[in-house]
């Protein structure tokens, strides 16, 4: 395996330099073919998807593939006015040049995916790296093994090794990647692997680009509608059971409406997710991925409940299907685990406050999140969040929305993350931005030059011109 990715990684490293000089419609050209690919094999990547999660047909489709197609017609419309070298100002020294910023590919570079939108998540970062003319390698994550299977495919269907790669394995092949000095490496998954992938990168001083997770709140103040704010949270906490790095991870909101939104989210649950016998539906309910994640979740529930939390709605679990009820935890104490990291389950704990300072006050002792939802009729309140918290992205009245945004930038900050993806975002991200300064023949720059007798005019000057 070291001798095959070596020697893939020394193939792309020579190509890079051709790829650079690829032109809109060549890069176009081959991420129509990279569309055609996942066309080819669309129904494949349903019944992987479905073999690993239990995703419906319908949530694949929805939240992997058409996401994926969606963000290839976007590239493909807007790709060459995103190539054209950017105009900007000039200055004393240069009013008669032209400055320009040229974006240029950063070269051979390292994708690395994880499980839970296994997809999606590799794909989207691709199709920034193809329309920036980049090479890469593909490592998907092997806990969504028929996922990764189907990757590679797709990828061999329109893509020869010196261009894009995909390699399947476990953390051992990672972690040879890691080690080859690539020019960039994108990582999407958690915030304690996206360590020692910055850690790894560091290394060769290789830029990195981290799509991580952390606790993403949802503030409800007494404005907000109740059922629009439960029917929302609903849908976007129990997509893919919880697996979702913006799903919202705990809620807060004043004890006197608790009560209330707690009833609203068990009928919003059940008319989404179960059955008229009171079974949840396995065919639109996906399922934890592995025995694993399965247990730490129940471990957390355990927990809290342990030190004195309460399940007012739901907690049922059928380890044998890897599945796990919606459930509600109240009465949480403060050392529970599952305030301490992120749940990427289907467990909705609910916190009390009284003012809307004590919400940001609650946020803001914790990591900063990938998301934020507040959910409210009150402008102040609102702003007064927004200005007063620090997130990778918000949505105002809603939930997961922002990410379908593709002229939106989507990424972390700090412990959720650096760097962002999407549309033009994705395009920089996998560019290098070039200053480039084409001076005039009659330039002012030589009045700075020595010998410096007698010029004191000329900082007086330009004094007057700053």
């Amino acid at each position: 395996m070291i001798q095959t990715i070596n020697s893939v990684f020394k193939a792309q490293q020579a190509h890079k330099y051709t790829l650079r000089n690829t032109n809109a419609t060549q890069r176009i050209n081959k991420l129509s073919a990279l569309k055609s690919s996942i066309e080819k094999h669309e129904k494949e990547i349903y019944a992987a998807l479905q073999s690993d999660l239990r995703k419906s047909e319908f949530e694949s489709a929805v939240t992997e593939v058409i996401f994926i197609y969606s963000e290839i017609d976007f590239a493909i419309k807007n790709l060459s006015s995103w190539m054209e070298p950017r105009k900007v100002g000039k200055t004393i020294t240069g009013l008669l040049a032209k400055n320009r910023i040229y974006y240029e590919p950063k070269g051979a570079c390292l994708i690395i995916s994880p499980w839970n939108y296994p997809f999606q998540l590799m794909m989207a970062p691709l199709v920034s790296a193809i329309a920036a003319g980049n090479c890469a390698i593909l490592k998907p994550s092997e806990l969504s093994s028929e996922t990764s299977s189907i990757i590679c495919r797709v990828i061999d269907d329109c893509f020869t090794e010196e261009e894009v790669c995909c390699f399947e394995g476990d953390a051992s092949v990672s972690t040879i990647l890691l080690n080859l000095p690539f020019d960039h490496i994108f990582f999407t998954g958690s915030t304690e692997i996206g360590k020692v992938v910055m850690e790894a990168a560091a290394k060769n001083l290789t830029s990195v680009t981290l799509e991580l997770g952390g606790k993403s709140p949802t503030i409800i103040d007494d404005t907000a509608d109740l059922e629009q704010a439960a029917a929302k949270i609903a849908w976007g906490k129990l997509t893919n059971a919880g697996q979702t790095c913006i799903a919202p991870d705990y809620i807060l909101i004043s004890a006197t409406r608790q009560e209330t939104f707690i009833e609203l989210y068990k009928n919003a649950v059940t008319r989404m997710f179960f059955l008229a016998d009171g079974n949840i539906d396995l065919s639109s309910y996906a399922k934890i991925i592995n025995k694993k994640h399965f247990k730490r979740i129940e471990g957390l529930i355990e927990d809290a409940l342990s030190k004195g939390a309460s399940i007012p709605f739901g907690g049922k679990k059928e380890a044998s299907s890897q599945t796990i009820y919606p459930a509600v935890l109240t009465g949480l104490p403060a050392d529970a685990s599952i305030m301490k990291e992120e749940i990427f389950g289907p467990v909705l704990p609910i916190i009390n406050f009284q003012t809307i300072e004590e919400a940001i006050e609650i946020i803001n002792r914790m990591s900063k999140p990938l998301a934020l939802y507040v959910f409210s009729k009150d402008k102040k309140n609102i702003h007064q969040v927004i200005k007063n918290t620090s997130a990778g992205g918000t949505c105002v009245n809603d939930v997961l929305i922002h990410i379908s945004n593709p002229k939106l930038p989507f990424g972390g900050v700090n412990g959720s993350g650096m760097g962002s993806c999407h549309g033009e975002f994705g395009f920089k991200t996998f560019s290098h931005e070039r200053a480039v300064v084409f001076q005039s023949s009659m330039d002012m720059s030589k009045m700075i030059y020595p010998p410096y007798e007698k010029k004191g005019w000329v900082l007086k000057w330009l004094r007057k011109l700053m």
